[in-house]
């Protein structure tokens, strides 16, 4: 890369695309969350379909939680950029979205 290019770049475009993959999965694992609980209430209530829902709606509060944190350090970033995610952050975020996608999977199966 020249120096003129690297004088070019906008620093500010990296976090601002990743705060929006952020809210991007944020929103799939609502739309997961939702069609989630949906299949454990239909047909009726029982003890496993509630238990379900009550499964998928925290590992969705605990996915938009870590979301949110992470949304919230990346647009309060100083010049210097915003700091790496945690990693307890990461894996949190990311067995967030497996188990999520688990109970998706059994409720449909």
């Amino acid at each position: 890369m020249t120096a003129q290019a690297q004088d070019e770049r906008d620093p500010g475009l990296q976090p601002e695309r990743t705060r929006l993959a952020w809210r991007r999965t944020t929103l799939s694992s609502t739309v997961a969350a939702l069609l989630a609980m949906k299949t454990a209430l239909h047909g009726g209530r029982s003890v496993a379909g509630l238990l379900a829902c009550a499964l998928c709606c925290a590992l969705w509060l605990g996915f938009l939680a870590l979301a949110h944190h992470r949304i919230r350090t990346l647009s309060t970033a100083g010049p210097g950029g915003p700091a790496a995610l945690a990693p307890r952050h990461a894996t949190a975020a990311a067995l967030c979205t497996v188990a999520l996608a688990v109970c998706a999977l059994a409720l449909v199966f």
